[in-house]
């Protein structure tokens, strides 16, 4: 396998996000994130660490776009986070943090980089969550405001924008499970930050194209293939119904299908907060669908499991022992799966696959970091890739998650999936073996 295999067309690239990376959490005038927030409370985050400094990519930028120009990948996928552009969520713009981004922009056109930024990597003002966040309808308007003012001051120089970064996971875990900003638990908050996420892929969408010429627009969903525990009917349902929530919740409205309420019932609370006009505003025909895959889910019948009547079934209870650092099991095939259902929807957009990647437990030594479980890992994954290609599924692109070690969510520093190797006291970067293989690869 090599690069040429994929086509001269098709795009490769390296993905990260604001919140994980950049640091300087109230530098230069930049508001507090439901995020900032959300590290602060007891017991949220592994070992209670934080990410007011993370890679300090807001001071160390120019050196981390050297490292993605020496590395030989010429698209990066970044993240902007809004309470840096609009502190208070709404109102008076903050210049120096769209100068921020500005200098971003240029260093990777300077660089020979093509800049992919994603509007929204979960990082809402908190002053925005205090008024409902994601739950509160208005967020519509506040995302509009917000996209507005970047891509009028950014769209001159960049063409390929994501509205949102996997809306089921920031809704579930966030407005649902309480396991992630802003820590919210219950259906009253998830069904309305559901639909409000749906909503906005169009709504934003639309307005993107309108304003930036030659625009390039996207989103992007976190998928799993799912398998039932065994052939019995009833744990062959219960994958339907996890599908359903972790795969289709979000796809299916954008491309006129509704909600899937038929395989879901649950779903049906959904419909309490949608508003005449609702249904058709929802689809909107996206230039291309970033797909985040890094596993599959196995999945049982459950009655203790309320709404969905389904369980995962983690790796360890099936004696699978080729796992990540996560605890996910290394399974390639899925993201083949992954390409294939979401091109079996009639009239799907071309498929970019925005993240893949896996942490592992790496160690540096005499200098290295010899990661070769990551290495293989991706090799596997492109295989895969390759495959779907070949037999003609539309999928365009592949990006590795990620750049750099970071804060990962609320496993805090301690799950690692960078290509390079970060000493957070140090801010010290090396190169993993994993990286200079995929240097390599697309040198060729």
């Amino acid at each position: 396998m090599v690069k040429g295999d994929f086509g001269p067309h098709f795009e490769w690239g390296v993905s990260s996000a604001a919140f994980q990376t950049e640091g300087a959490w109230d530098a230069e005038g930049k508001g507090q994130s439901i995020w900032d927030v959300f590290t602060t409370q007891k017991g949220k985050i592994k070992d209670a660490h934080h990410a007011r400094t993370a890679c300090n990519f807001y001071q160390g930028y120019q050196e981390d776009i050297a490292l993605i120009r020496t590395l030989n990948i010429p698209n990066f996928r970044f993240s902007i986070a809004w309470p840096r552009i609009f502190p208070a969520g709404v109102g008076r713009p903050n210049p120096k943090g769209l100068d921020f981004y500005s200098r971003v922009v240029d260093r990777c056109l300077e660089q020979g980089i093509t800049p992919w930024i994603t509007l929204y990597h979960w990082d809402l003002p908190q002053s925005l969550q205090e008024k409902g966040g994601w739950a509160n309808r208005d967020i519509l308007s506040w995302m509009e405001d917000y996209t507005a003012y970047v891509i009028r001051n950014l769209g001159d120089r960049v063409k390929h924008w994501m509205v949102l970064n996997e809306p089921t996971v920031f809704t579930g875990a966030g407005y649902f499970f309480g396991v992630h900003a802003p820590g919210l638990t219950g259906l009253r908050n998830f069904f309305p930050a559901a639909h409000h996420a749906a909503m906005a892929m169009g709504r934003i969408g639309r307005l993107m194209r309108s304003e930036v010429i030659d625009a390039r627009v996207g989103t992007t969903f976190s998928c799993s293939s799912i398998h039932p525990a065994s052939n019995r009917y009833r744990d062959e349902k219960a994958a339907v119904r996890a599908d359903a929530l972790i795969n289709r919740l979000f796809i299916e409205p954008i491309l006129g299908l509704g909600y899937p309420v038929s395989d879901l019932k649950a779903l049906a609370g959904i419909e309490k907060y949608m508003q005449a006009g609702d249904e058709k505003a929802l689809p909107f025909d996206f230039d291309f669908i970033g797909i985040q895959n890094y596993t599959r889910e196995v999945v049982a019948n459950s009655i203790f499991v309320p709404y969905l009547r389904a369980r995962l079934v983690p790796p360890a209870r099936r004696n699978v022992s080729n796992i990540t650092a996560m605890g996910w099991e290394v399974y390639p095939a899925a993201i083949y799966e992954m390409i294939k259902k979401f091109n079996s929807y009639p009239n799907m957009p071309k498929l970019i696959v925005t993240e893949n990647g896996a942490a592992f437990a790496d160690t540096v030594t005499g200098g290295q970091v010899k990661d070769h479980d990551r290495t293989q890992y991706l090799k596997d994954h492109l295989a895969q890739v390759l495959q779907a290609k070949r037999d003609g599924f539309n999928v365009q692109g592949y990006f590795v998650w990620t750049l750099t070690d970071n804060f990962e969510w609320a496993e805090g520093y301690h799950a690692r999936f960078g290509l390079v190797h970060v000493d957070f006291d140090t801010q010290q970067r090396i190169v993993k073996d994993s990286g200079k293989w995929y240097g390599r690869f697309l040198s060729d």
